[in-house]
């Protein structure tokens, strides 16, 4: 699991709260880039804080934050405002979630076309803002998932409008909210000791009238919004469909949702819950829940039946012993592995434990018996939870070596380099093997945290 946020002040919460977190957000009724501040802020994120944390941003005299609580419906609720004087100088149409235009707060990465009050504006390339964020001072892990949501909001608004990512604009007002919205969301849950975000079904609108659709500076547009669709396809992300015309999901809370969340809901300890607030009414609370708390095992079936076989060795000559496990491992053993024991009669011995696929039990059971000086082998079944895995290539100074990498929900949580590969190229380049290792975990580090699917498994030891 991912280690805690560093890069920020230290948390004023007591030691239990640094172990492991995981959000939940509940898109009763869709999500945008405020609603997910306004639900970070509910559940006790310092709006004060997070203002100074983005005040290293380049952009930090454009715009203000401030939050206030609201009802909608029956419910009390956080709503977020990034302030901005241009948003000021140009407000147009409310959005459904969000208290600025859909040029301005929903097509955010949308090619320039610009109509209206906006055509004088300027505007922001990816580039730009990659540099933006790069020289904010915020901690590597929020500039890395910031970049990485922009990035894929801006391929997502570069493949509807046929562009290259890098040449999408960005509207300067809307540049400046989905900032603050994205580096906002993912500081404030590294603040809040978040380690796993989750994301319940995604509601969007279903017509009850006829065709929905929007206007922007391209027109017409089809609703939800192409950008939005995009996202939430490349993330793989449940729907359904919900009775509304209005637009329940912004491209920027999207983008947010399909970086950062495996779309599931956990097994939890319900801790704390926040309430963001859109910025419309609907006939329903428009509102975006956040549950935090601590995870609970989910029960499971464990995948794989194992077999552990166990002799104790007193008056075995020590050489020996280390040619059995190497005749072990050769006759398939997952893994074996010795431990120091005191006997009967004061005699110091060794505990010679092999752990294997039950198919395997008997013939190695019988190299223990003809190998070492045992009368007896004893055998017992145990089961084993996993996770999957695979060996894949990664390019550093010594050479394309082998790392291995770690699944858990959906996501890379781990990659180790495999010592013989790392062990060969120190010895042909006449390197420290040490050096060796951090050159290749410096070439997987980019792996954490992606989400996917292996490409294949690899059954490993233990």
């Amino acid at each position: 699991m991912k280690s805690c946020p560093s890069g920020i002040q230290d948390s004023p919460s007591k030691k239990d709260d640094r172990l492991e977190k995981i959000a939940y957000f509940d898109c009763f009724s869709g999500a945008s880039g405020d609603m997910i501040l306004g639900a970070l802020v509910d559940a006790g994120l310092d709006i004060n804080e997070l203002s100074a944390a983005l005040a290293g941003l380049a952009i930090a005299g454009e715009f203000s934050l401030r939050a206030e609580k609201v009802n909608r419906g029956a419910l009390s609720a956080t709503l977020v405002h990034v302030d901005t004087g241009e948003q000021q100088a140009h407000q147009v149409h409310p959005h459904p979630h969000e208290n600025h235009s859909h040029q301005e707060r929903t097509q955010v990465g949308e090619p320039h076309h610009s109509q209206g009050s906006h055509s004088g504006g300027k505007h922001r390339h990816l580039p730009e803002i990659i540099g933006l964020i790069q020289t904010s001072g915020l901690s590597a892990s929020v500039q890395q998932k910031s970049l990485a949501i922009f990035r894929r909001l801006a391929e997502a608004e570069g493949s509807v409008h046929g562009v290259p990512a890098e040449q999408v604009h960005f509207h300067e007002v809307g540049a400046v909210d989905a900032i603050v919205d994205i580096v906002g969301a993912v500081w404030g849950l590294e603040r809040l000791g978040i380690t796993q975000v989750y994301a319940s079904p995604i509601p969007l609108g279903e017509s009850t009238k006829g065709r929905r659709s929007i206007e922007s500076s391209h027109g017409t547009l089809p609703l939800p919004a192409p950008a939005t669709l995009a996202l939430l396809a490349s993330a793989g992300a449940p729907t359904y469909p919900l009775p509304t015309e209005k637009e329940l999901v912004t491209p920027t809370g999207a983008a947010i949702l399909a970086s950062l969340a495996t779309f599931k809901q956990p097994a939890m300890r319900l801790e704390k819950i926040g309430v963001g607030a859109g910025g419309r009414a609907l006939p329903w609370p428009n509102v975006l829940r956040l549950w935090l708390g601590k995870p609970v095992e989910a029960e499971m079936s464990p995948r794989t039946s194992l077999s552990v076989l166990e002799t104790n060795l007193d008056n075995m000559n020590p050489e020996l012993i280390g040619h059995t496990m190497a005749l072990l491992f050769e006759a398939g053993a997952l893994d074996v592995y010795l431990t120091p024991i005191h006997m009967k009669k004061n005699r110091p011995g060794t505990l010679l434990s092999v752990i294997a696929r039950p198919a395997d039990e008997a013939a190695l059971a019988a190299l223990l018996l003809r190998e070492t000086s045992t009368l007896g082998v004893r055998v017992h079944h145990s089961q084993r939870y996993e996770v999957e895995r695979e060996v894949r290539l990664v390019e550093t100074p010594y050479g394309l070596l082998q790392v291995k990498v770690k699944w858990l929900d959906g996501r890379i949580v781990g990659v180790t380099p495999e010592y013989e590969a790392c062990r060969i190229a120190a010895r042909q380049h006449n390197a420290p093997l040490a050096e060796v290792y951090r050159a290749a975990e410096q070439a997987a580090a980019g792996m954490i945290g992606v989400r996917g699917a292996p490409a294949g498994e690899d059954t490993g030891h233990g």
